[in-house]
Order: C-alpha cells, then structure tokens, then sequence
C-alpha cells in the first residue's frame, strides 16, 4: 500500500507582530509599494540595457530613477522589520533568559531604538531644511545637478524624516505594549 503524500503546508505571511499595533499593521501593509519600486527599478535597469546595447539609444533618466527607487525602498525596510520584529539582532544572551526578563530587554531595546529613530529624525530634519528651502524660505527642492536634474535627492531627505519620526513613534508603541504586557 502507498503511503499517502504529505501536504506541505507554507505558513501564513505573519506580518507585522500584535506589539506593533494599528501603526505595525498598517507599516506592513504599505510595504508592498516599495516591494513593487524594487521589481519596477529591475524592469528599468533591463529597459536601459536593451536601449543602450542594442540600439545604441540609452537614457538619461534610468541610473537616477532605480537609484531612488531602491533607496526609498531600503529606508523602508527599517521601518517594516520594525514593525515585524524581523530585524538583525544578537540573540545568544536573548533567547537564554526567562520570558520576563526578555520583557524587560523588550522594553529597554524598544526604548533606546525610539531615543535613537528621534535622533536619527533629528538629524533628518536639519538636513530638509537646506534641502527643501532657500534661505529667503520659499520652497525648492535640492536637484541632482544631472543632466536629467531630477528633485530625488530633496524628496529622498524628505522621506527619510518622515520615516524616522514614524519609526520612532512605533518604538514608543512597542515599548508600551511590551510594559503592558500585551501579546
């Protein structure tokens, strides 16, 4: 007799962890739109190849744009591992200690990475105000200098600001959650 063939189960996408809140759930969600820019950047960089080699025509514009699409992407993806606590870490004194202690871990690391992502956000912000403003205060934003001179390197600072300071309010949110106990 055969023995039946056993189905291989693919576990469920677990997406952002319960700790991480509305915030957590709705940073996981987002993050297939910079999923897409990464796949889009590929489609582009392949464009620019075909027209530059084979018909001798490349494009000014190809280099610049998956440049900052995958940067956009990357900055993201801090925010989404936040969010899913699927970040790099050390774990060898981590996974060794009692559930209770690894709270308290839980809430110190979360709290540290908030002070840092404020810091960070900070640190951002100054950076926008030479990039998204002349020095009478109206706005423009800070050009390539190429020949294409797209806006990309203003809206990539700008960018980073805001995903900064969301990533530190979603290190406040864990480290709440994680005091409160909540699973």
């Amino acid at each position: 007799m055969s023995k039946p063939e056993e189905s291989v189960h693919v576990p469920d996408d677990p997406g952002a962890i319960k700790q991480a809140g509305w915030l957590g759930r709705w940073i996981n969600r987002i993050g297939i739109v910079f999923a897409v820019g990464i796949v889009l950047s590929m489609f582009i960089l392949m464009n620019e190849v075909i027209l530059r080699y084979i018909f001798n025509a490349p494009t000014i514009w190809a280099h610049e744009t998956t440049i900052f699409l995958c940067g956009m992407a990357f900055i993201y993806g801090g925010l989404y591992c936040t969010a899913r606590n699927s970040h790099i870490r050390v774990v060898l004194i981590y996974d060794v200690i009692p559930p209770r202690i690894r709270r308290i871990f839980d809430i110190v690391i979360s709290v540290v990475c908030a002070a840092a992502s404020a810091m960070f956000a900070w640190a951002a912000y100054t950076m926008v105000l030479r990039a998204a403003f002349r020095p009478d205060g109206s706005i423009r934003l800070e050009r390539s200098g190429s020949a294409w001179d797209p806006v990309f390197p203003g809206a990539i600072k700008i960018f980073l600001l805001i995903i900064m300071t969301v990533m530190a309010v979603q290190f406040i949110i864990l480290a709440y959650n994680y005091a409160r106990g909540r699973s």
